[in-house]
């Protein structure tokens, strides 16, 4: 599945948009400008959490911004602005993110409850 979006954006009543969002199972890409082109990537296990905003003229508009909070050391917020299916979209995040570190095995877990035995006591004392 991918999804292909580009940004909306209205000047005078026309739409103009010079950014485009390729969102498949591998990874996230933006490519934005339109003399100087500028291509970001994102890989899905990177991406550690998901945001939805929609402001007012967002919603009567039907379109949404999506926020990817990645791992990524360039790109630590993926930000998606005025796309349409952005709910489908951040769902499609939220699932192939989850997939793709169980795939590449770098998901971090951490024991919540932390019940430990007495003997463990003392070997972290000793």
């Amino acid at each position: 599945m991918e999804f292909v979006e580009r940004k909306r954006t209205l000047f005078l009543g026309l739409p103009i948009c010079f950014t485009k969002y390729c969102i498949n199972e591998e990874k996230i890409n933006i490519k934005s400008g339109f003399l100087n082109i500028v291509e970001d990537d994102a890989y899905m296990y990177k991406i550690q959490d998901v945001r939805l905003k929609r402001k007012f003229f967002e919603r009567i508009l039907g379109i949404s911004t999506v926020i990817c909070y990645t791992g990524d050391v360039t790109h630590p917020e993926l930000v998606m602005e005025h796309i349409k299916n952005g709910e489908a979209i951040k769902d499609f995040i939220m699932s192939a993110s989850e997939q793709a570190r169980i795939k590449r095995r770098t998901l971090h877990t951490m024991d919540i409850n932390g019940n430990f035995d007495d003997d463990d006591d003392d070997k972290l004392d000793g």
